[in-house]
């Protein structure tokens, strides 16, 4: 047996087999595109196979060794990607810009940072491994820009054949002479390798005499820039002074442009993956560093407490009362996994839960509620009384206590909720009641949430919170 078939064999013990068994496929049979930054959640709508389980494969499976997962910091505007890391630890926390929409943007976690995936050169060699030696169009396609991009090969070559003047490959220290003709158009002059991008604002009347233009590739950032041309010839003088190729391409802005950067598809994004129970059990060490502050701009928290757990321990005995609060903690931690949360700590009889979307929160709640019943009705007692409440707001990813946390005054406002409650009640704030997913669930239970003001301990202000009875 080889040293991968022996991977694989780990992995269809770690992983969902038909999984594991889709991912085996991918690396025997895909071609080298698709095994570069692969999109899970792509993967998961093309196999029919679920998101959570796709993702704790490849999760397992990067683990293993068999794929290379990177954390690529993308631009809102075009999906390029501005910066890429083998590790969430090297990932800053201050601005990055995307020189080809010439803007600026503050690295969050949602929908900024993509989580993707690609085969490791020991299992398998691809042409994105040596990315200096893919064609200009293939690096444009599978480096500079993102998954999250629909590409399809129709609508790729119309960019290429009406969007693009000139494209050519410029060796380290070399120069390089283009003669264009200018359209009465916005183009831009993009480097893909280096990031740069010159803007060229053409109108006015076209002329006849030659107009000239010099664009120098340097090893420090390259500034973006807008140059004011009319219509008509234009000489083009660029020079790399780099010890690595460039790739620069003059692009019309067009409709094939935006018609090919319009098609989108979802991403595996840095938020989903640090709210992921597989990627916290299997990468524990290797999250985020003790001075790192991660800015998150939305996150639902979900805060449980046994009320009376202290007096359960004196009725029933310390044995009784372990073994139920022991069945509380399972039937609790399999809800919040099924539900796509992730448990961040137990506190005591406590535990503290994220989750990517508030109504994944809320079917958790409904579903430990009626699990607490079950237990109940098991032992013909009232003995388990589960307080919940749930909040969603910005927080801050943070290292505390070598594991990973959360912190700001969203995780106070959810944990100050839970403490509402005093009997099965489930307590959230006023962002998941306007969730319109949360509504419909509620709908659906038949159930009426009741509205109140709540002044909670260490919060200044009154506080908008609903009881689920």
């Amino acid at each position: 047996m080889s040293e991968v078939e022996a991977l694989f064999s780990v992995l269809r013990q770690t992983a969902d087999p038909p999984v594991a068994e889709a991912i085996q496929r991918l690396v025997d049979g895909g071609t080298d595109r698709e095994l570069n930054r692969i999109n899970l959640l792509d993967f998961s709508r093309k196999t029919g196979l679920p998101e959570e389980r796709v993702i704790a494969g490849f999760l397992h499976a990067s683990r293993l060794g068999l794929f290379d997962l990177n954390w690529n910091v993308l631009c809102p505007g075009c999906s390029g990607v501005l910066d890429s890391h083998s590790t969430l630890k090297s990932l800053r926390h201050d601005d990055y810009n995307c020189a080809l929409c010439a803007a600026g943007y503050e690295a969050s976690v949602d929908d900024q940072v993509e989580v993707a995936f690609t085969v490791s050169p020991r299992v398998r060699r691809i042409a994105a491994h040596d990315p200096d030696t893919l064609p200009i169009w293939e690096y444009t396609r599978q480096i500079f820009w993102s998954s999250g991009i629909a590409f399809d090969d129709d609508s790729f070559a119309r960019l290429i054949e009406e969007a693009t003047l000139e494209a050519i490959e410029l060796p380290p220290h070399e120069k390089a002479v283009l003669s264009l003709q200018l359209p009465n158009q916005f183009c831009i002059v993009f480097e893909p390798v280096m990031h740069s991008a010159h803007f060229l604002d053409i109108g006015g009347e076209p002329v006849r005499e030659r107009q000239h233009m010099s664009v120098v590739f340097t090893d420090t950032e390259a500034p973006t820039g807008t140059v004011k041309m009319h219509p008509g010839p234009l000489r083009l003088t660029l020079e790399n002074q780099t010890d690595t190729r460039v790739l620069p391409s003059v692009w019309i802005v067009s409709d094939a442009m935006h018609e090919m950067l319009g098609k989108r598809k979802p991403i595996l994004t840095a938020k989903r993956i640090l709210a992921n129970q597989t990627f916290r059990d299997v990468y524990k060490a290797d999250n985020l560093n003790v001075d790192q502050r991660l800015k998150i701009t939305s996150l639902t928290f979900l805060f449980t407490d046994l009320k009376g757990s202290t007096a359960l321990y004196e009725r029933v005995g310390d044995l009784a009362a372990f073994d139920l609060v022991r069945a509380h903690f399972h039937a609790l931690l399999d809800i919040i996994s099924s539900e796509a949360g992730a448990v961040v700590k137990t506190i005591g009889d406590a535990v503290m839960a994220t989750f990517v979307n508030p109504e994944q929160a809320i079917a958790a709640a409904l579903r430990m509620r009626e699990a607490m019943d079950a237990l109940n009705a098991q032992r013909g007692t009232n003995d388990l009384v589960l307080k919940i409440g749930i909040h969603a707001g910005p927080c801050l990813a943070v290292m505390l206590n070598e594991r990973q946390d959360y912190f700001g005054q969203t995780v106070n406002i959810a944990a100050r909720v839970q403490g509402l409650s005093v009997s099965q009640a489930i307590h959230v704030t006023g962002p998941i009641i306007d969730t319109p997913s949360v509504a419909e669930i509620l709908d659906k239970a038949a159930i009426t949430p009741i509205r109140k003001q709540a002044a909670l301990r260490g919060i200044a202000d009154k506080v908008l919170v609903f009881e689920i009875p």
